[in-house]
């Protein structure tokens, strides 16, 4: 498939342009014209871009691009990365917010469907756009066991912050670093936030609201809307895919 033709397909049907990003979203690094074997990943690493090249792909898929907000000097690891995709061809494709808001194969909704729940409102409202969403359960849920099954889905170890509501009926859902939606959830009466990581202040701010949070890892929650999108493209456009698995157990 031509790169032209698979980076206009992927900018319309993600909405790249819709979002106030600095990630500088959509085709960031131009490789090979000619794309048959696409990898996709959450980060762009020396190491994620290494594999991918190993394994003869055309172009890398990515959640956290390489450049955000513009590259100002090209040096240690920003060189190292960028010589790399030079050297191999490798196109680089990045989809920061538009694939965690994404309604059908986002890592928001990803979050609530692996609870069996569908989007009820948009929620998590970062630069005057919602990037998240909610549900809500038909019955309210003790909030170990919402954790539980996050944890036994994702893979991943959850931490479970019982400062607000432990029956759990409403359940907002911002991958990565989403704690800013914190206020959020408790002026919507949102039960339980979850997100993926969560500082000190982040703590003291739910403590005080009060306010229910579940975190599972920043990598964890945003392994959903890659793997959701790389099948996505196999299906659509036929292109052999894989998924380049590199945690970092935050």
């Amino acid at each position: 498939m031509n790169r032209d033709e698979l980076v206009s397909f992927l900018d319309e049907y993600l909405q790249i342009s819709a979002y106030p990003d600095k990630s500088s979203n959509g085709l960031q690094v131009e490789g090979k014209e000619e794309v048959k074997r696409v990898a996709f990943a959450v980060d762009t690493t020396l190491k994620t871009i290494e594999r991918a090249a190993k394994a003869g792909t055309d172009m890398m898929v990515v959640h956290h691009g390489m450049i955000w907000g513009g590259l100002e000097y090209v040096t240690g690891f920003h060189y190292k990365r960028l010589k790399a995709l030079i050297e191999s061809g490798l196109n680089l494709y990045v989809a920061h917010l538009p694939l965690d808001a994404h309604p059908e194969v986002g890592n928001n909704i990803g979050l609530l469907r692996l609870l069996g729940l569908e989007p009820k409102q948009p929620f998590g409202e970062y630069r005057g756009l919602s990037i998240g969403f909610y549900g809500e359960f038909n019955e309210a849920q003790p909030i170990e066991k919402v954790a539980q099954v996050i944890a036994e889905k994702l893979d991943t170890t959850v931490k479970t912050y019982k400062f607000g509501k432990r029956e759990i009926r409403t359940v907002g859902a911002v991958s990565g670093a989403g704690a800013f939606a914190l206020e959020e959830a408790h002026r919507r009466e949102i039960d339980l936030l979850i997100t993926g990581e969560f500082g000190h202040a982040d703590y003291l701010t739910a403590l005080d609201l009060p306010q229910s949070v579940l975190v599972a890892g920043h990598y964890k929650t945003e392994t959903l809307g890659v793997k959701s999108l790389m099948e996505l493209v196999r299906e659509k456009l036929g292109l052999s895919v894989f998924f380049i698995d590199e945690p970092t157990g935050l």
